[in-house]
Formats: C-alpha cells, structure tokens, sequence
C-alpha cells in the first residue's frame, strides 16, 4: 500500500477534497473540516506537513487564490481515493 494511504489524516483529507461542492478548499476550510469530523484541533504544523507530503507526492494540487491557497485532488489523488474505496467496499462485503 502506498504510504500516503497508510496516513487516516490523509485518507480523510482526501475524502474531504473529493466532496468539496467545486472541486477545492482552502487549506483553513480544509482543516476546519477536518477538526469538526475528528472533534478536536489540529496542529497546524501537522495539518500542513500531511498536505504538503500529499502535494509532493501528486496526489493534492493547490493553486493560489489571493490571499488563500486552494487545494484539489489530482487524477492521480482521485485514483487512489477510489482504489481505497474499492479495497474499503470488498472488506466489508458490500457490493459495488
């Protein structure tokens, strides 16, 4: 398994650029998803090193929005979210 996948931070991550209504979010936006969905705070140093090795790895791209950095899954990221989903769906016996 890739060790990007390997991280439920960035699993989760992920899954939250996947929904977001346009396609991106904020890197702020992103991370107050994030915190409501695990009920706590997160480290911004934290946050921004896993988006960053995500990025790195090219599964997350991000753009500059002003004063705002957005970010989105690539192909690449969408691939892999939907291979995880594949392996999550087998796992629990659901079907496709």
């Amino acid at each position: 398994m890739p060790k990007w996948l390997q991280s439920g931070r960035r699993r989760d991550m992920c899954v939250l650029l996947a929904a977001a209504e346009d396609g991106e979010l904020s890197g702020q936006r992103l991370k107050t998803r994030l915190e409501r969905r695990y009920d706590t705070r997160i480290e911004p140093k934290s946050f921004y090193g896993a988006l960053d090795a995500l990025e790195s790895a090219g599964f997350v791209a991000h753009r500059e929005d002003g004063i705002a950095d957005k970010y989105s899954l690539t192909e690449a990221g969408k691939r892999r979210l939907r291979a995880q989903f594949e392996w999550m769906r087998e796992a629990l016996g659901e079907e496709s």
